[in-house]
């Protein structure tokens, strides 16, 4: 069935690139959002709106009427903490709070593994781990996550956390166990959205990667079956990288870099993203 409205927040983000068509196509209207000033061309029923996710006079009035919220607006890197608290931790209270004054039936947050990124990385963790965040910025996942938790079990407002690992180009050893393929990105929010009923959930994204180092088996009535797999990358990734530091906590722990940074200095700067972002 075709859904009335969706709102996706943070569309002018890399993730953001590649979800807007294929949610354009799967209802009437797609209202997308940021703090950018455009987006460019807009899909077929795609409109767009500036705002600041820390303002809820801003977001109020763009829940009228959505189904569901795709909510992947945020600071995607650590950074200090006064400057996470608006976007990452106001921002997600003003996105459930509106949504529940509005009746939106589900959000589908972008959590990540920095929820749980202090995790050993030889612990092969399910979706039930404890929250062991990694910085200021897996600390906001973690208020996001249990937020939605409250919010699903004091008010019946469905939510879908997806702890994203790495969905960014293989260029690195970690990644072969991390990488979520754009393709299974895609693939993921659409089971979030369209899964009948999810009440509160938590999965990982990540792709049918031989070396991945969560377990999903817990999540699996949300029918999220990835197909691309990492290993196509591991001769030429090992072959490029030398022997691992075992007393680097950025290759032992799940979290990565970010495992290892200060608090409120970037975990981006020590990873060598990609900015393949999609154009319309």
């Amino acid at each position: 069935m075709k859904l009335k409205k969706l709102v996706l927040t943070g569309a002018a983000g890399r993730l953001g690139s590649y979800l807007r068509e294929p949610l354009s196509k799967i209802c009437d209207e797609l209202l997308s959002t940021d703090i950018a000033d455009d987006l460019g061309k807009l899909y077929e029923g795609e409109r767009y709106v500036q705002a600041d996710l820390a303002k809820y006079d801003d977001i109020y009035p763009l829940l009228e009427g959505a189904d569901m919220v795709i909510h992947f607006g945020a600071i995607v890197d650590e950074v200090p903490f006064e400057q996470m608290l608006g976007p990452n931790f106001v921002g997600s209270y003003n996105i459930w709070e509106a949504g529940y004054q509005h009746g939106v039936r589900r959000i589908v947050y972008a959590s990540s593994i920095h929820a749980v990124g202090m995790h050993p990385k030889q612990d092969f963790i399910g979706i039930d781990a404890a929250h062991r965040p990694d910085t200021f910025y897996g600390l906001a996942k973690c208020f996001t996550e249990d937020l939605g938790r409250m919010y699903w079990e004091k008010r019946q407002m469905e939510s879908v956390h997806l702890r994203i690992l790495s969905a960014a180009q293989v260029n690195n050893a970690r990644a072969l166990g991390s990488w979520l393929s754009y393709d299974d990105l895609i693939h993921l929010v659409e089971r979030a959205v369209d899964t009948p009923s999810v009440g509160f959930s938590i999965i990982y994204g990540v792709s049918n990667n031989d070396r991945a180092p969560v377990d999903n088996t817990l999540a699996s009535y949300l029918g999220y079956r990835p197909k691309d797999n990492a290993e196509q990358f591991a001769e030429k990734v090992l072959a490029e990288q030398g022997p691992v530091d075992l007393s680097d906590p950025g290759e032992m722990r799940h979290g990565g870099p970010f495992a290892k940074v200060d608090l409120g200095q970037s975990g981006l700067a020590q990873m060598n993203i990609v900015n393949d972002k999609k154009e319309t």
